[in-house]
């Protein structure tokens, strides 16, 4: 049988064709459309045992490093004559009594009374900061921090010369570099401590930092680059 031809069939196909449905245009999508959003972040609300948990863990173990610096002091005083160095581990480490007006080795001697005031600022801010404890970590850092604050003020306070500008005792000789004591161990611990955390992303409250951005740039990038390649193969099909 052969097609049905003629003016009449002409004008069939004509209208069949103006009565089929446009299928919508295809639009590239806009950057970063679909891409994950990164949720927004919320105050972190540690449960209120867990934070009386974790100051008194801070408290004790500042007691703890302040009672320990204090007596070890006091051993030096009654036991060593100021100067002479006793040998631990040949010359090494050792034991020598020295009275320090300045920081650690040998530094701002004259300004004794400016240290008082940095000590006793450092102890304000841990007793504030503590308010929002929730890591175990930054509880142990801030506990040695605090102690060993406590015990060289506790020098500068009370120690000759007089109030405020009082020498602190140091009596464990590291070689010839310089002649601390277990506060400034305490000190030096809980720094090394917190830079680790910080390195870490762990923050004050127990949350860690989050890095979404560049996966989100990365989603973006690609789902920029997937809606101009339809883009590309609709350009195709209709040429």
């Amino acid at each position: 049988m052969s097609a049905t031809s003629g003016p009449a069939a002409d004008d069939a196909r004509r209208d069949a064709a103006s009565a089929a449905p446009v299928p919508p245009a295809s639009h590239p999508a806009a950057p970063g459309a679909g891409a994950p959003q990164a949720p927004a972040s919320t105050p972190v609300v540690v449960a209120p045992a867990r934070r009386r948990r974790l100051v008194a863990t801070l408290v004790a173990l500042a007691a703890v490093t302040l009672v320990l610096d204090q007596a070890t002091k006091a051993w030096a005083l009654a036991g060593l004559d100021e100067g002479v160095r006793h040998p631990v581990l040949g010359d090494l480490l050792g034991l020598q009594l020295l009275f320090n007006p300045g920081a650690a080795l040998g530094l701002a001697t004259g300004t004794t009374w400016l240290l008082t005031v940095v000590a006793i600022t450092v102890v304000v801010v841990i007793v504030r900061v503590s308010r929002r404890l929730g890591s175990t970590g930054w509880t142990i850092a801030l506990g040695l921090l605090l102690g060993g604050a406590l015990g060289n003020l506790v020098d500068r306070l009370i120690r000759e010369p007089g109030v405020f500008v009082g020498h602190v005792v140091d009596f464990i000789a590291y070689g010839d570099l310089f002649v601390g004591n277990v506060a400034d161990i305490a000190i030096v611990a809980a720094a090394g401590l917190l830079m680790l955390l910080s390195l870490m992303g762990v923050r004050l409250d127990g949350t860690r930092e989050r890095r979404e951005e560049p996966a989100a740039e990365d989603a973006a990038t690609d789902g920029a680059g997937d809606a101009a390649g339809d883009a590309a193969g609709s350009g195709r099909a209709d040429g």
